[in-house]
């Protein structure tokens, strides 16, 4: 395993301590606080939808996110091997379709069946990645309260959807084995400004495609960069943060509480309200999450496997 240089620029120290006082808040703190975050720009998203369409959406937020993160971090591109250029164009190939596949889902299924069917992949990571039985037994749990919060099925949807769904979710574990590289090769958020550069030109025809001028209109603009610091440069950037401490099936897990900061979200934002049995799945999902924490931290395991070749 490769790990970051602590020895950095001028302008890589300029930008180490916001990360350095991130990281006080512990891994899972950490993790939560980028959960958060990404809820409640999706909700603003799906305002933002019938102005710039879900490509259009995509775009935005990935454009104004490499911008920011390009301009404050200011990474070196000389110096890495060619397995950190790898690693990183991977990164952002896999961030792109991950929020291309996502973005097509809510544009033809609801929010919250949307995330819920997402939250799978990172939840069959957990079970892949994590060499304890009892990891199974919790990601199980969250399981099935991740159905439960699907109402128990998802009969009815549009079945193209649900496909998006998946894929995206597919690539959200992609995410988390590329975002730990990324992290541990690349110093402070130096890989992640990369990566979601790849990720935006990546997106960029296929945003002009779909929605043309509307992407120039100065209203579109600055909400499509709201969403972009809310759903990319702050949760991505803890969550890199975040892994390179924390093993990444217990990060997989946790990302179970997706669905209930996404249903938070939706009642706080769209005025979307929660039923009791909703409530009750939530609870599971939250029960799951804080049994894979204390399974990991009582055993002492606080960084994150050895996933690279």
């Amino acid at each position: 395993m490769t790990s970051p240089s602590t020895t950095t620029s001028p302008s890589a120290v300029h930008t180490a301590t916001a990360p350095h006082r991130l990281g006080s808040l512990g891994p899972v703190g950490l993790v939560l606080a980028g959960g958060v975050s990404v809820q409640f720009g999706a909700a603003l998203a799906v305002n933002l939808m019938p102005r710039a369409g879900a490509l259009g959406v995509v775009t935005l937020r990935l454009l104004a996110a490499a911008v920011v993160l390009l301009l404050v971090c200011r990474p070196k591109l000389r110096g890495h091997s060619r397995t950190d250029w790898g690693t990183v164009i991977a990164f952002g190939i896999t961030l792109g379709a991950m929020n291309g596949l996502f973005y097509q889902a809510v544009a033809r299924i609801p929010l919250g069946p949307a995330v819920t069917l997402e939250v799978l992949g990172p939840l069959a990571l957990s079970v892949l990645a994590s060499r304890r039985a009892v990891n199974a037994v919790w990601a199980g749990l969250a399981l099935t309260g991740v159905f439960l919060l699907g109402g128990g099925g998802f009969d009815g949807l549009d079945p193209l959807g649900v496909a998006f769904a998946l894929g995206a979710g597919a690539m959200w574990a992609t995410y988390i084995v590329f975002s730990a590289r990324t992290g541990r090769r690349f110093p402070q958020a130096d890989g992640l400004a990369l990566a979601m550069a790849v990720g935006a030109l990546l997106m960029l025809p296929l945003g002009i495609a779909e929605s043309g001028a509307k992407l120039i209109d100065p209203t579109t603009i600055a909400l499509g960069s709201a969403v972009a610091i809310m759903s990319s440069v702050l949760p991505y950037t803890l969550e890199l943060l975040a892994l390179r401490r924390l093993p990444a099936s217990t990060f997989a897990i946790m990302m179970s509480l997706e669905p209930a900061l996404a249903a938070t979200a939706g009642f706080l934002i769209l005025g979307q309200s929660l039923s009791a049995w909703q409530a009750a799945a939530i609870a599971l999902v939250i029960g799951a999450s804080m049994g894979a924490v204390r399974t990991q931290v009582g055993r002492g395991r606080v960084k994150p496997p050895e996933v690279d070749s």
